[in-house]
């Protein structure tokens, strides 16, 4: 079971950046594999919006994140990160991060996190 701690959400204006972090704890040994963003804005379901594998450290981003979201992974630190730029009022959500086993989904990667953190809230207004 991988512990998981997010930070780094707050209120900022569109154009505007944030960098979320989140804080694993117990991944070694986990079996995991992978560790991903997704968010789940008012109303709707959860998204899927950035994916790393952790062994190779190949990247994907869902399509509305793709070019303005970056995710990384530091090691050293056992912590995820994600660079949101040019923030738009669509990005309004809670935010959580996720440890799992990743797949490939007609050619892209995608993390089926089995370990969740409680989530930060990222508000664009």
């Amino acid at each position: 079971h991988v512990q998981l701690v997010e930070s780094g959400g707050g209120s900022v204006q569109p154009g505007g950046s944030l960098r979320l972090s989140c804080a694993a704890s117990g991944y070694t040994g986990s079996g995991r594999n992978c560790m991903g963003w997704f968010r789940q804005a008012p109303g709707q379901g959860r998204k899927a919006i950035a994916h790393l594998h952790t062994g190779n450290g190949r990247t994907d981003y869902a399509d509305s994140v793709q070019g303005r979201f970056t995710i990384s992974l530091d090691n050293a630190e056992n912590t995820l990160y994600l660079q949101m730029n040019n923030l738009k009022p669509d990005d309004t959500a809670m935010y959580r991060c996720g440890a799992g086993q990743w797949s490939l989904v007609a050619g892209a990667g995608y993390c089926y996190a089995a370990d969740w953190g409680q989530g930060t809230q990222v508000t664009v207004s």
